[in-house]
Formats: C-alpha cells, structure tokens, sequence
C-alpha cells in the first residue's frame, strides 16, 4: 500500500502542472517582464537627463568662450589707453595679481606684449587719453606707484 502511495503522488506530481507553467508562472513572468522594461525605461530616460546635462554644460562653455572673445574685440577696439600696474614673464604671476586686482574691483586685462615673454596686467582702459593719464595718477597715489600708461594700438 505504501509504495501505491508513493507511485500516486509521483503520478500527480508530473502530472499536474508546475508554478512555472500554470496561470500564475504566466502572470510571475509578465509582472517580471514589466519590471525589466520599466526599469530599462528609467535608465533609457536617466541617461538623457545626464546627455542633456552634459549637452547644456557644452553650450554654456561656448557662449562663455564666444562672450570672452566678443568683449575682449570691444575693449581692444575701444580702449586705447591702459594703465599697466604690472609686468611679468611668468603668466601665473600675471593672471594671480590681475585676479588679486579683479577681487578688488577693477577690471583687469592681461595683455601679451608682442616680441616678448613679458605679460602686462592692465587695472583700466580707457578711449580718452586726459582720463587715462588723470587715472594714472591716481593710481600711482593708490595703488601702484610704478604703474605706468600703455598705448594700445590698433592694427
């Protein structure tokens, strides 16, 4: 009897459907399949988030650099006159005293002269020579006194 037991169960076992094949296998793989797809959505969408991000960061990068270039035409179409308050053949010496100056307020320019390793940082720039010698002085009471005026001229 016991082993007629035994060979019914094992009958039953193979002959009934397993979990994996009945109706909630189906739905166990259908509600997985959703999830990998929902899950591959959100990284499809993080991805353009972060390429849109990178995109942006690109863009602004340019604008800045066409901004620079843009102002830096203006001012050396405008302003002749410089007022030199340093000059160095090292360019980090240049640009840490222009920014020193900048954080000071004025509006710095670091200028190549040609021929030469030496870098001028100019405080201002003016268009009147009378303003730029008149700032001269006061820069040299103020601030430097061996700054000194530099005539830009256009080519």
């Amino acid at each position: 009897m016991r082993q007629l037991a035994a060979f019914v169960v094992i009958i039953l076992l193979v002959a009934l459907p397993s979990c994996k094949k009945g109706i909630f296998g189906k739905k166990a793989r259908a509600l997985a399949a959703l999830q990998v797809k929902q899950d591959s959505i959100r990284v499809a969408d993080s991805l353009k988030k972060v390429q849109d991000h990178l995109m942006a960061l690109e863009q602004a990068k340019l604008d800045s650099i066409a901004k620079v270039d843009q102002d830096k035409l203006e001012w050396e179409s405008k302003n002749r006159y410089n007022i030199i308050v340093g000059s160095f053949i090292t360019p980090e010496y240049a640009r840490i005293y222009a920014s020193d100056l900048m954080k000071k307020g004025y509006y710095t320019r670091i200028i190549k002269l040609e021929g030469t390793q030496f870098e001028m940082v100019s405080a201002e720039a003016h268009d009147n020579f009378r303003t730029a010698v008149n700032r001269l002085k006061q820069f040299q009471d103020t601030v430097a006194s061996d700054a000194w005026l530099y005539v830009y001229k256009k080519q």
